[in-house]
């Protein structure tokens, strides 16, 4: 601060008394239009210190102003994301897998209602966290696919091979599984299969379905039947008591 006033003083200075602090003038380059090359000529000393105070003023000018800096916003903005409850699994994840030594992504954020997946090869591929609801995956190969904590309500399973799927936390409403062999697939205490359309001809081998899930499934007024491929009788892989 003492340097600033100072400098201020020396400029007042040189304002009010032309003939205060004369400084011989420093040469400077200037360029003359006839003879097209560049000259040294000296400048007016009192012009000199007129800069100078006008510079001292202008550096006082800046080191007193605050800074004004605008601080980015503590969080960022948050999108509305989806519309309906029973879309918000969309923006928590994706879905991806490794098949034949390449790398298979199906779903990352995007919605595959009514989608057609029939007569696939979809080994191994995973819809976590999906909506996949009324889509069509009929005579498809998923076995080993993933669908954890997918909803797939009213989605069409007939004839597909679900064998070893990841079904933990799905939601089965309404899709059929009619003649689906559905063997020794993960299930958790919270994939519900109430509200299921068609499960005739399912084979349900090695499949540890929690008790009340088991009861529900063998009272469905479907629950009849053999499985075309493996020739297993649906009552019998559900272990119903009858």
């Amino acid at each position: 601060m003492a340097s600033i006033l100072a400098s201020l003083l020396i400029g007042a200075a040189c304002l009010n008394d032309s003939t205060a602090f004369v400084v011989p003038a420093a040469p400077t380059l200037g360029y003359t239009k006839a003879s097209r090359h560049f000259e040294l000529h000296a400048t007016n000393p009192f012009q000199s210190q007129i800069s100078a105070a006008t510079t001292a003023l202008l550096s006082f000018s800046l080191l007193s102003t605050p800074l004004a800096i605008n601080a980015p916003p503590a969080f960022a903005a948050i999108s509305d994301g989806a519309s309906l409850a029973a879309n918000a699994k969309l923006t928590t994840g994706g879905a991806s897998t490794l098949q034949s030594g390449r790398t298979i992504s199906i779903t990352r954020g995007v919605n595959l209602d009514n989608s057609d997946f029939s007569k696939q090869n979809l080994k191994g591929v995973a819809f976590q966290q999906s909506i996949v609801r009324d889509s069509d995956f009929r005579g498809t190969n998923l076995v080993g696919a993933s669908f954890f904590d997918a909803t797939v309500d009213g989605s069409n399973f007939e004839d597909a091979d679900m064998t070893l799927c990841n079904v933990e936390m799905a939601q089965f409403n309404r899709a059929n599984l009619r003649n689906a062999i559905v063997r020794e697939m993960y299930v958790s205490g919270s994939t519900l299969f109430e509200g299921v359309k068609d499960i005739e001809g399912s084979d349900w081998s090695e499949t540890q379905l929690r008790k009340d899930q088991q009861k529900y499934l063998c009272n469905h007024p479907t629950a009849k039947g053999t499985n075309p491929v493996t020739g297993v009788d649906t009552r019998e892989s559900l272990m119903c008591l009858d």
